[in-house]
């Protein structure tokens, strides 16, 4: 082979190496999604997920004030999200980051004998989230909140 060839033929096996490791960034959808016993599931140990139903501090947050019909409305303004799961109290979403493709989780659990929603964010790979999972249940918060 002319060292052309075998250049071009390296090139494609990485190009084919790489786009393999993108397509790998999704990770498989967890299986303790949806709820469970009237909750939605604790977060690992793992700083890379926050729930309103963990006790520690590290990983909780405050359930929205909404009903779900607002929170979905919220849910829905904020960018490369998609509702997967849909059911009469519950929303299950993905959100897939913009550069590498690495899609986290998002649940939604309405109270609303409380006037509240519930919920968890959760990355589904790594083990450090950098508080991105925190920060969207933030922005979600404030988008209720907004006018």
């Amino acid at each position: 082979m002319s060292g052309i060839s075998l250049t071009r033929l390296s090139i494609r096996g990485v190009a084919i190496v790489g786009l393999l490791t993108l397509i790998g960034c999704a990770g498989d959808r967890p299986a303790n999604l949806g709820p469970q016993n009237g909750q939605l599931a604790m977060c690992p140990d793992s700083p890379n997920c926050v729930c309103s139903f963990e006790t520690r501090d590290s990983h909780s947050v405050a359930p929205l004030q909404a009903d779900l019909a607002s929170a979905k409305a919220a849910l829905q303004q904020m960018p490369r999200v998609a509702i997967v799961t849909e059911q009469d109290n519950y929303i299950h979403a993905e959100f897939t980051s913009r550069l590498m493709g690495y899609v986290d989780d998002v649940e939604l659990l309405a109270d609303p004998q409380a006037g509240l929603v519930h919920v968890r964010s959760a990355s589904r790979l790594g083990y450090s989230d950098m508080g991105v999972n925190r920060e969207r249940v933030e922005e979600l918060r404030a988008l209720i909140a907004a006018p």
